[in-house]
């Protein structure tokens, strides 16, 4: 005697709430992604076709903004302590390292502004290096 079932049962999941979930979440990684701020100043740099990446041992990093703020490695100083506040940093360094600054200015700013920093650096001997970003085409 053979039994068979009236009503054949599948196997199912219930999927409509994923979607509620994963939206969910999708908003919670956008809300926290714009809350992170990386700590860098953000500057406008000129474009050139020749850019090249630098790789250097001792740097400087030197900001100057569209507002003529400056930053020396990410503190702020004012236009008359950033000779003061390079010549520290160069008795700091070990003997045979080379310094370089990288000078990253912002490409609204007058040429004055940036022959000025560049005379301090040549006041002070040390290598300059003009942060530039690659033409696009």
């Amino acid at each position: 005697m053979k039994i068979e079932r009236r009503k054949l049962r599948t196997a199912e999941v219930y999927t409509a709430s994923l979607n509620d979930i994963m939206f969910f979440l999708l908003l919670f990684f956008l809300i926290i992604s714009t809350l992170v701020a990386p700590s860098t100043i953000r500057v406008l740099l000129p474009q050139a076709k020749t850019s090249e990446k630098v790789v250097v041992k001792k740097q400087i990093n030197l900001t100057i903004t569209s507002d003529h703020r400056y930053y020396v490695n990410q503190k702020e100083v004012s236009f008359e302590n950033i000779e003061p506040q390079l010549s520290t940093i160069l008795t700091a360094k070990k003997p045979g390292e080379d310094v370089i600054v990288l000078l990253h200015a912002d490409k609204s700013l007058n040429l004055q502004d940036v022959v000025s920093i560049i005379d301090i650096g040549n006041k002070l001997r040390i290598k300059m290096v003009l942060f530039t970003q690659k033409q696009k085409g």
